[in-house]
């Protein structure tokens, strides 16, 4: 997300590479070039026009020390004020109550329902809360359909009544169960609307004011631009939602409504979901939006990640057979399923700092791993876990199980004894 501004501004960043000082001449050009770069985000002419205005200010009286350069100077300011203008800290979602309830409203297809089950996965596997989701999309079967597909696969109660068409006294139901069953979250997902839609605009009002959530939440499509920024407008003069979810944003090389959406309506971005999986939604962190926007990484969101998927007694095991030089290939193959579980790998991958340019146009993703375990997957038990027997003819035999060639296979093994050569270096260099 946010390349083609990555890029941009970079290039905007040059323009004062071998300066010797901020002055208001080369300040007006970079700021010239950085407008450009933000309207090309598709952030809105305002917001632009006012945060150029604001980082000019900041870049004139701002002191540059003889062992910093211009151009870091001037990029220190831009991550402050982006951070400023996305909204600072990270907003939390409250969810406090007997049941804590949050509204979901939005747009015709901009990702509510999917949301709602991420949402609820989130609270259940980071707050430890049990969840309800309601299908209050009483318009489309589908929906109801595709919340009881998501409930199951995350493992979540869902409220559907199918034969009820009054969304206001389903989720006044829903809210009732939830109190009689001990659920801690009730999540109400609504039908889509248009902002000119006055009955469906109404219906959403009716049922804000019947139900009295705890939380509101308006979620839209990232890759609409500018116009999703107007749609957050009007929905909040009618709706009065506590904050936004972007939907999409892993596929927007843009990025202007992350960029003004919190300018424009004063509420926060809360959420941003980055992909199909239903794990795939991230707390929204304006510091590390701007890192990653800035081309410096966001390695601690990739740490935190990690953390997500390690397991303390399995890598206590893994510390053990590196010890005893036992690593094998059911060791290899746990680590690659490790590191899927994290996410896209080249989302990942640009996480660390100065990696974003150098994967930007590479094209691999989570798929590249499907020959190495096809090739796993073909080894007997003793070969997994006795790679040094693996001759000629084995290799063979490996390569048309996994429907690969014998030089696939050879190059496999080698980058398992190369890594393994890697390991038992690192553990040297540790004891010596």
């Amino acid at each position: 997300m946010f390349e083609n501004l990555t890029d941009r501004l970079e290039h905007s960043f040059k323009l004062l590479k071998g300066e010797g000082k901020i002055t208001e001449i080369n300040v007006a050009e970079t700021l010239k070039d950085i407008r450009k770069a933000l309207l090309d985000a598709d952030v809105s002419y305002k917001v632009a026009k006012t945060f150029c205005d604001e980082v000019k200010q900041a870049a004139l009286g701002q002191d540059v020390l003889s062992s910093v350069r211009p151009g870091q100077m001037m990029t220190k300011i831009v991550h402050d004020h982006l951070v400023q203008l996305m909204g600072g800290d990270a907003a939390g979602i409250n969810i406090k109550g007997n049941p804590g309830i949050v509204l979901i409203a939005g747009l015709q297809g901009s990702g509510k329902t999917t949301f709602s089950g991420k949402l609820a996965l989130h609270i259940k596997s980071k707050r430890g809360i049990r969840p309800l989701l309601v299908a209050g999309d009483v318009y489309r079967p589908a929906a109801m359909e595709q919340l009881r597909v998501l409930g199951q696969q995350i493992g979540v109660d869902v409220h559907i009544e199918e034969t009820n068409s009054n969304p206001v006294k389903i989720a006044g139901n829903a809210i009732e169960r939830a109190k009689k069953e001990g659920y801690g979250v009730v999540i109400i997902d609504t039908a889509g609307r248009l902002a000119i839609d006055e009955a469906m605009m109404t219906e959403i009002t009716a049922i804000k004011k019947a139900v009295k959530p705890t939380e509101t939440l308006f979620v839209v499509d990232s890759m609409t631009g500018q116009d999703a920024v107007d749609t957050a407008r009007t929905f909040h003069e009618r709706l009065q939602f506590d904050g936004v979810v972007l939907t999409k944003l892993d596929g927007d090389t843009r990025g202007g409504a992350a960029l003004s959406i919190r300018a424009v309506v004063s509420k926060p971005i809360k959420f941003v979901s980055i992909g199909e999986k239903m794990d795939a939604l991230d707390i929204f962190y304006p510091s590390r939006i701007a890192d990653r926007i800035l081309g410096m990484g966001d390695i601690v969101s990739l740490v935190e990640k990690a953390q997500e998927q390690f397991d303390e007694e399995e890598a206590k095991k893994l510390r053990k057979k590196l010890a005893q030089d036992r690593f094998n290939f059911n060791d290899f193959l746990k680590q690659i399923q490790q590191v899927k579980k994290m996410g896209n790998i080249k989302d990942l991958a640009s996480m660390i700092p100065g990696m974003s340019k150098a994967v930007k146009d590479m094209d691999f993703d989570n798929d590249s791993f499907k020959g190495i375990e096809a090739i796993i997957g073909s080894m007997t038990p003793e070969e997994r876990d006795n790679p040094s027997v693996i001759n000629g003819s084995r290799r063979k035999r490996i390569a048309t199980g996994s429907g690969t060639s014998i030089t696939e296979v050879n190059r496999l093994i080698k980058q398992f004894d190369d890594t393994r050569k890697m390991m038992k270096n690192i553990r040297g260099g540790i004891k010596k």
